[in-house]
């Protein structure tokens, strides 16, 4: 635990030297292609190599057709090194936090994903735009809606395209589900329910509201609300109640709720039921339609392989893809083409807005409008 709050502690530092410092360029970088050739791949720099990092987006970026790893971000020059001899790229482009300002002038870069700690997603987005790089940042987007919405507006000044790592969008059966919450023959969904919880058994970074800006409404509640608005054919609620559960480990959830309850209110009266926890298992979703048709993720609902869902129609089944590898290559396409993310900056608000209004709602006892 020392070792990780050293290391966040040192990226704070780093942040706020770079945000002023950091130089801005006037447009996006040059996507260069030979005439009649396959474009190149678009490079990309992780900012944090923590477990994510490591697990998931690394090894996907082996997998991708349209980026590849040209740098990374550290606080540990071995690490950086050892990334470096794994993805083939030069040591020259291991930077630590107090260097990111320098990828301005790295060419190979042309995407920067940020995945830090939460309460570190506002700065390291602002402060690769300033670098002129497009920006990936992880979710949850930031861990308020002020800082939210400085980041996208560093991004449009630096005229680079913004995205959220939400993978779920890139998964095909997720796809699915979000045609037959729009298709009239299938829903509208109008009844929905949900929970995504696990068992935290020690204190890590994630129970620090000074690094995570919550508890489990911002590590896992996201996905929750993700599916709710995918269900709800990607409209925001309206209005939203939350009730945090009584603590029973205070050890651990000193400063952030260790369950929380909420319930989302759609347009045109479709409602969701929703559970959040750090104190019990779960990883489910169903939406329901007035006319009897469902959808049923019954386990692993939110997960980065094996998600399986079920409907009165019969199962939801599509061969299994690299969620992670999808979303990139799709965010580089979208940097080629000029056209936004269909994960972008403004979903990543919405949803910071959503979390704004459960944590409201739990605090004051009071349902809460959502502000538009």
């Amino acid at each position: 635990m020392k070792t990780l709050l050293r290391s966040t502690l040192s990226r704070r530092s780093f942040l706020g030297r770079v945000s002023a410092g950091a130089v801005a360029l006037a447009g996006a970088p040059a996507i260069l292609r030979a005439q009649g050739a396959k474009p190149r791949k678009l490079g990309v720099a992780i900012v944090g190599l923590g477990n994510y990092a490591r697990g998931q987006i690394g090894p996907a970026l082996k997998l991708t057709e349209n980026c590849e790893l040209t740098a990374v971000v550290t606080g540990s020059p071995e690490k950086g090194r050892k990334w470096a001899q794994d993805y083939g790229f030069s040591e020259k482009s291991v930077y630590g936090y107090d260097r990111i300002a320098d990828l301005a002038d790295n060419k190979a870069v042309d995407i920067v994903y940020v995945i830090t700690p939460n309460s570190m997603h506002a700065d390291g987005v602002i402060a690769a735009a300033k670098a002129g790089k497009h920006v990936i940042s992880e979710k949850p987007f930031t861990t308020n809606v002020a800082d939210a919405v400085k980041a996208i507006a560093a991004c449009k000044a630096a005229k680079v395209k913004l995205s959220i790592g939400y993978r779920l969008h890139f998964d095909p059966i997720h796809q699915e589900f979000m045609r037959l919450a729009k298709d009239p023959s299938f829903g509208p969904f109008t009844k929905m329910n949900g929970e995504f919880s696990f068992v935290m058994k020690n204190k890590v970074w994630r129970a620090e509201r000074k690094y995570a800006g919550g508890g489990p409404v911002m590590d896992l509640g996201v996905y929750v609300m993700q599916e709710a608005c995918m269900a709800a054919g990607g409209v925001a609620p309206i209005a939203i109640t939350a009730k945090a559960a009584e603590t029973t480990k205070p050890e651990i959830f000193a400063d952030v709720e260790q369950t929380m309850n909420f319930t989302l209110e759609f347009p045109g009266g479709a409602v969701c039921e929703a559970v959040t926890s750090y104190s019990q298992s779960a990883n489910r979703f169903r939406a329901e339609s007035a006319s009897g048709n469902w959808v049923e993720f019954k386990t692993n609902a939110y997960m980065y392989t094996g998600v399986g869902a079920v409907s009165n129609r019969g199962p939801l089944t599509f061969p299994p893809v690299n969620q992670q590898a999808k979303q990139m290559d799709d965010f580089a396409t979208c940097i080629r083409e000029g056209r936004e993310s269909r994960v972008s900056g403004e979903m990543g608000l919405r949803d910071m807005k959503i979390i704004e209004a459960i944590y409201e709602a739990a605090r004051t006892g009071k349902k809460v409008a959502l502000r538009a």
